[in-house]
């Protein structure tokens, strides 16, 4: 790891400029992180913002206990959006694609960790799938408006991944293409999830690189109390403890939220980066900057959504 500069200063209240005209769509918006960032969006009067979750009556709860600590109401849309499912990240995109004419702010935000061995619907491993290949799917179908939104008067789009220091725990010899089509018990839960979480860093660094009208970033929130330790189901019975221990004694959600709408507004942000809290580069393991794992994982990227999009 090589040493970033110094943690920048960041209030949501005072920072996030006027969001005035803009689109927002933040996947996982129903709970914790995501829910978080909606509620800092809604108080700057942003045109629309869609949150995306799997669970529709879940998500309803959400905008209703966001609606209520607003000082005026927001015009917050739910949409489905399961990201297990290829076919359904298809449907979701198609839905904002014919019902928004611009998308400012894509936040790649849902995700599961160290869940037990399994495939998502369509065939990978389920976290690989979920966290990582869902959102590229995701981002490629948006691309479109994205681009267009970018034309427009004074646009900013920025397109932010969410994902972890975890991603230093890979093997050095990086992610296991051969493990993507099974349930790769044999590499263990946090071994999957540090995959995903890796392949979102460099994602976000060829994404960058290929569409430069748009800023896109890879973000750390932090060690942060949210309910993602709850679905770690895969650890084994200490490390469960262990995370229920932590979960009292981590970031709030108010503070681990800051990292990604830091990255999603202010000034400064350099597109292709990595950020752990808050602004700070330089905290990606060596894998991150290598263009031979970039240009590994791209290309199996490209295959496999080529496939998906032929179907």
């Amino acid at each position: 790891m090589f040493r970033g500069h110094k943690s920048v200063s960041f209030d949501p209240a005072r920072d996030i400029p006027s969001l005035e005209d803009k689109v927002i769509l933040v996947t996982g918006g129903n709970i914790g992180l995501g829910k978080q960032c909606i509620l800092e969006y809604a108080r700057h009067n942003p045109a629309t913002i869609w949150l995306a979750a799997r669970n529709l009556d879940k998500a309803k709860a959400a905008v209703d206990e966001i609606q209520g600590q607003l000082t005026r109401p927001a015009d917050i849309k739910l949409l489905e959006l399961d990201l297990s499912s290829l076919e359904s990240v298809k449907k979701a995109a198609a839905r904002l694609l014919g019902e928004s004419v611009r998308l400012d702010i894509l936040m790649l935000n849902a995700g599961i960790m160290a869940t037990p061995p399994g495939l998502t619907t369509d065939g990978y491993e389920v976290q690989f799938g979920t966290n990582y290949l869902s959102h590229a799917l995701l981002t490629r179908l948006l691309m479109p408006l994205l681009k267009r939104t970018s034309l427009m008067p004074d646009a900013d789009v920025r397109v932010v991944a969410v994902s972890s220091h975890g991603h230093v725990f890979v093997p050095k010899e990086g992610i296991h293409f051969d493990t993507l089509r099974t349930d790769a018990e044999d590499i263990g839960p946090y071994g999957r999830y540090s995959q995903s979480k890796l392949a979102m860093i460099l994602w976000t660094r060829q994404m960058a690189k290929l569409n430069r009208q748009i800023t896109f970033a890879a973000i750390h929130p932090g060690i942060v109390k949210t309910n993602l330790a709850n679905g770690a189901t895969g650890s084994n019975i200490l490390v469960r403890g262990f995370l229920k221990v932590a979960n009292m004694v981590v970031t709030s959600v108010e503070e681990g939220a800051k990292n990604q709408l830091w990255a999603s507004v202010a000034e400064g942000v350099k597109s292709g980066e990595y950020y752990e809290p808050i602004g700070v580069t330089g905290q990606g393991s060596a894998l991150c900057t290598r263009d031979e794992f970039v240009e590994s994982l791209w290309e199996w990227t490209e295959q496999e959504l080529d496939k998906i999009s032929d179907v």
